[in-house]
């Protein structure tokens, strides 16, 4: 885990997210608090408990950006869930713990990309040296005398000078025949969606079902990059991985849980609103701290930080039981995007819209310009639709930008390379018919 203190953690947010001082605020201060534990001895770190966080606040307002930027900051495994697709245990659905399992997965893709850094050399080493045998393979048996074709000098002196070309690339094309293993498919599931299924289903299924290997014939490139896939399997000590995966996922683990305000029941519970409440009653010992199944081990929740979130415009948070609201005791709240917010998105970020429509047409030697009134115009209308229609926040400029870029996008190939200038009224040109009728502006902007 990365040590950063809360201000730079809000400037790194900074440089991606526009506004929303409080909620970076208290994640940066969230994943401080972390650190600090670390730093305890053993006994005190234990009674150390995360402090969960609950956003509040429209959609497309940079909620679930915050958390996906802060664990990519951080280097924690991360991952984003939605309370609506989880049920009471006992009901058709997938149940909580399943969120645990997906995080170690995470956790684990994470730590093996780590452990594979310090073994790739020796990969590679170990890869042209296959090669070489593959395309020198020894004769059955030596002859002493050194003129004989098959004297170990000789053979030795073929070696050099084929590694001596495969380092050149002069061999790339050449055809060997290697072993790739192969995983027999498990027919009796073909057409129900394996990779739907939970992982600890799909590792019970990898472990029994039969390995096969076939020989194929491939070009030296191409066999250099199976070659060297099984030999980073072959130097990773997997159980290590494992372990270290899940002490990771333990202590530096994010979960986001958004839509929960959706399973907050209403006043006369029935049917779905009694599996909601379920979800809240399954959802709590996971954030309190409980020991979870995987197929790498067991995982204990009581150090993986939650944050949770929801527009909460029909429910209140207080309407949660209480026992899960105690669960999260830092509660922030994300005001809505005005037009001013739009501009600022449009420009600031490092991977601001009109930087990356900007980089995607240059590709075709087109060179864009968004002029000031151009990137006003296009946050006015954004504003605008998001008033008169489903207000979706900054997930509008998106649809805005498609629209106002489509035939750019469809021309550009054939088109004079050159500079296009997207000013006020290119903008208002393409959008203004659009989004003075409503019901155009509902189905397509």
């Amino acid at each position: 885990m990365r040590d950063l203190t809360p201000r730079q953690i809000v400037e790194a947010l900074d440089r991606h997210i526009v506004g929303q001082d409080n909620a970076k605020r208290a994640v940066a201060v969230a994943i401080r608090n972390r650190w600090r534990r670390q730093q305890l001895d053993a006994e005190m770190r234990q009674e150390v408990a995360p402090k969960n966080i609950l956003m509040i606040g429209p959609t497309g307002v940079g909620k679930t950006e915050i958390a996906r930027r802060l664990a990519k900051l951080t280097g924690a495994p991360f991952i984003k869930v939605e309370a609506t697709k989880y049920t009471e245990v006992g009901y058709y659905g997938r149940d909580v713990e399943s969120m645990v399992r997906e995080l170690v997965e995470n956790s684990l893709g994470l730590v093996h990309e780590q452990e594979r850094g310090g073994i790739e050399d020796e990969a590679r080493r170990r890869v042209e040296e296959r090669l070489v045998d593959l395309l020198a393979p020894p004769p059955a048996s030596f002859d002493a005398s050194p003129e004989s074709p098959d004297s170990p000098d000789r053979y030795e002196r073929t070696r050099q000078k084929i590694r001596a070309m495969l380092a050149a690339g002069e061999l790339e094309n050449r055809r060997v025949e290697i072993a790739v293993e192969q995983k027999a498919a498990p027919m009796m599931f073909t057409g129900m969606g394996l990779e739907q299924m939970d992982v600890d289903l799909q590792g019970m299924f990898e472990r029994i079902l039969p390995k096969s290997s076939s020989r194929r014939e491939l070009t030296v490139a191409e066999a250099r990059g199976v070659l060297f896939e099984q030999q980073c399997e072959a130097l990773i000590n997997q159980e290590k991985v494992q372990s270290q995966a899940i002490e990771l996922a333990e202590n530096v683990g994010i979960i986001f849980v958004d839509e929960m305000d959706k399973v907050v029941a209403s006043e006369h519970a029935h049917g779905a609103d009694v599996s909601r409440q379920g979800v809240q009653r399954d959802l709590l010992p996971i954030v309190e701290g409980t020991t979870v199944q995987t197929r790498y081990g067991y995982v204990r929740t009581d150090h993986i930080l939650f944050i949770a979130a929801g527009a909460f415009h029909r429910a209140k948070p207080s309407d949660l039981m209480p026992e899960l609201q105690g669960r999260f005791p830092i509660r922030v709240e994300l005001g809505a995007l005005g037009k001013e917010d739009f501009v600022r998105i449009l420009t600031e970020p490092r991977g601001a819209l009109t930087k990356q429509y900007r980089a995607l047409l240059e590709t075709e030697g087109m060179k864009l310009v968004f002029t000031d009134d151009g990137v006003e115009a296009l946050a006015g209308y954004a504003f605008e639709v998001n008033q008169t229609t489903q207000n979706i926040g900054a997930r509008r400029l998106y649809t805005i930008l498609e629209r106002l870029l489509e035939d750019l996008s469809f021309e550009a190939p054939d088109m004079t390379a050159g500079q296009v200038a997207i000013d006020a009224a290119y903008v208002r040109q393409r959008l203004e018919k659009l989004s003075q009728d409503e019901d155009l502006s509902k189905f397509i902007l």
